[in-house]
C-alpha cells in the first residue's frame, strides 16, 4: 500500500481494524525489515526508531517501531517558549475559582479571527498533577483554519477527541485519520501531528490523559461481547511526507510550550510496526448493555475506554457515553438516579437532548459536577419519568458523554469568567417539592 500525504490533495485515509494490535504497515513496497527491529541498513536509505509509551520492562509494553527518512533528533532544534494562554495544565488552582458547585454552559461560539488546533484550544477544568503523570484536563477546541506547515507533539498526555461539529484530518507521523461528529479518535502521547479543517468551522471537545493510555475495560459478567468491541477501532496505514519546506513543530512539555524551527515535515514515516498508534471509532458502533427488568444499572455500564489508575476499580479517567438505547424496565425510574459520587464528572451533549435534563443542556453545551458533589434529574425529568406509563421507550436522537476522573476538577478562570455559564443552571432542582407523607400507606 502506498500513500504519500499531500496536505489538502483529497488523499482518504485508510485504516486497521482492532485495538491494540500489533500493526505492520508500509507506504512503499519492502520498507519494513522482517525478522528484526534493527537492520544494519534499512531499505530506501531509511532510519529505524522506536517510539515508545510505556517503560520497557512493562508487561506488553507499549511501543511502535517506526522507519523514516530522518530519525526524529532532525525534527527538533533549539526551543524557545512560547505562550498559549488558554491551554492550561495541572495542576491549576485559583484561589480566586470555585470550582465547587454544579455548572454548565452553553455551546462555546465561534469566534471571527481564524483559530488552528493550537491556538483554538480553551481548557475548561484540570485535575491531577501532570508531573507525576495522574489525572487529566479538560478542554474544548475551536477551529476554523488548518495547520500550515506548523506540527504540534505533547508529551504531557494522550489526547481523547471527540468532535461535536464540522470535520477535521489528523496527519500523524503513522498515518492520517478523518474525523467527524459521533465518532472519536485517540492521538498519543508523544505523536507528531497537525490538523486540518476538512468542514468547518469545527468544534469538540478534549480529554488530555496524563495516566496510563485509555483501554477497553473490563467487561466482567457482560463476558466477551457489547459495549465497544476491537474490531471497530481503526488505526491509520502508514503514509510520509518527503517535503522540505520552512516548518515548526510546538512541543507540550509540563505545560510549557516551546516551538522549534526545522527545514522539513516531521511526518516522515514510511512504514511502521507496533501497537502504539492513533486510531477512530465510531461511537454509533458503541452496543449498549441495560436492565432488562428492573432498576437503573450504574453508568459505569456505558464506559467506552477506561484509563487505569493505581487504585484498583477507580480510574484516572472513564469515558462514557449515553447513546440512543430502549427502556424497558419495569416498575423503575428509569432515567439516572440522584446520587453523589467520588468520581468528578464532566458531561458534553455530542447530539439530540439527554433524558435527565430535557431542557439547557443543548448541543455543544457542557456540565461539570464535582466530586461529592449531589446531581440528578431536574423536576421535568423526575415528574415525567415518576409518571410515566411504562412501555418498552426507545431513547433515539441523543448522544451525550462524560469525562469521569477519581480527581476533582479545577476550573479555568476561562471556565469561571469567559465561556457561557449558566447562571442559573442550580435553579433546576429549586422547584423539586416535598412529597413526604408519613400517614400515606406505602402503594
Amino acid at each position: 500500500m502506498t500513500d504519500l500525504i499531500q496536505g489538502h490533495s483529497g488523499l482518504h485515509a485508510r485504516y486497521m481494524p482492532g485495538f491494540g494490535n500489533d500493526f505492520e504497515t508500509e507506504a512503499l513496497p519492502g520498507a519494513l525489515p522482517q525478522g528484526q527491529n534493527s537492520p544494519q541498513k534499512c531499505a530506501y536509505g531509511l532510519y529505524a526508531e522506536q517510539l515508545s509509551g510505556s517503560a520497557f520492562t512493562k508487561p506488553h509494553p507499549e511501543r511502535t517501531w517506526c522507519y523514516r527518512i530522518r530519525p526524529s533528533v532532525k525534527h527538533t532544534g533549539r526551543f524557545q517558549r512560547i505562550d498559549l494562554p488558554l491551554w492550561k495544565t495541572a495542576p491549576h488552582v485559583l484561589p480566586e475559582v470555585t470550582s465547587l458547585g454544579q455548572y454548565r454552559w452553553d455551546p462555546v461560539p465561534h469566534e471571527d479571527r481564524p483559530l488552528t488546533w493550537v491556538t483554538g484550544m480553551r481548557t475548561v477544568t484540570t485535575a491531577g498533577d501532570v508531573n507525576t503523570q495522574t489525572g487529566m484536563a479538560a478542554h474544548v477546541y475551536l477551529v476554523t483554519a488548518s495547520m500550515q506547515d506548523d506540527y504540534l507533539y505533547s508529551a504531557d498526555g494522550e489526547l481523547l477527541v471527540v468532535p461535536q461539529e464540522g470535520r477535521l484530518r489528523f496527519c500523524t507521523e503513522l498515518g492520517v485519520i478523518d474525523l467527524e461528529p459521533k465518532e472519536i479518535a485517540l492521538l498519543p502521547r508523544g505523536l507528531v501531528y497537525r490538523v486540518e479543517v476538512l468542514d468547518g468551522p469545527a468544534r469538540g471537545f478534549v480529554c488530555e490523559n496524563y495516566g496510563p493510555p485509555f483501554t477497553l475495560p473490563h467487561r466482567g459478567p457482560i463476558g466477551a461481547n457489547c459495549l465497544a468491541n476491537p474490531r471497530d477501532f481503526k488505526t491509520p496505514v502508514a503514509a510520509f511526507e518527503d517535503r522540505d519546506a520552512p516548518t515548526t513543530v510546538t512541543l507540550k512539555w509540563c505545560g510549557q510550550f516551546h516551538r522549534t524551527k526545522i527545514g522539513h515535515s516531521p511526518l516522515d514515516v514510511v512504514a511502521w510496526h507496533g501497537n502504539y498508534a492513533p486510531c477512530k471509532y465510531d461511537l454509533r458502533s458503541y452496543s449498549p448493555v441495560g436492565a432488562i427488568l428492573f432498576d437503573h444499572p450504574d453508568p459505569s455500564i456505558f464506559t467506552v475506554l477506561t484509563a487505569p489508575s493505581g487504585l484498583e476499580g477507580t480510574a484516572n479517567i472513564d469515558f462514557v457515553l449515553f447513546r440512543d438505547r430502549w427502556l424497558v424496565a419495569e416498575h423503575s425510574f428509569r432515567p439516572p438516579w440522584y446520587h453523589k459520587n467520588v468520581m468528578s464528572e464532566l458531561m458534553g451533549n455530542i447530539h439530540g437532548v439527554y433524558d435527565a435534563k430535557p431542557k439547557g443542556f443543548v448541543p455543544g453545551g457542557m456540565s461539570l459536577h464535582n466530586c461529592m458533589l449531589p446531581h440528578g434529574p431536574d423536576r421535568t425529568a423526575f415528574e415525567g419519568a415518576s409518571n410515566a406509563t411504562l412501555r418498552p421507550e426507545k431513547l433515539e436522537e441523543t448522544m451525550s458523554f462524560m469525562f469521569e476522573t477519581r480527581f476533582p476538577q479545577h476550573l479555568t478562570d476561562w471556565a469561571a469568567r469567559t465561556a457561557p455559564l449558566q447562571d442559573d443552571y442550580i435553579d433546576c432542582w429549586a422547584s423539586l417539592d416535598k412529597k413526604f407523607d408519613g400517614t400515606a400507606e406505602p402503594k
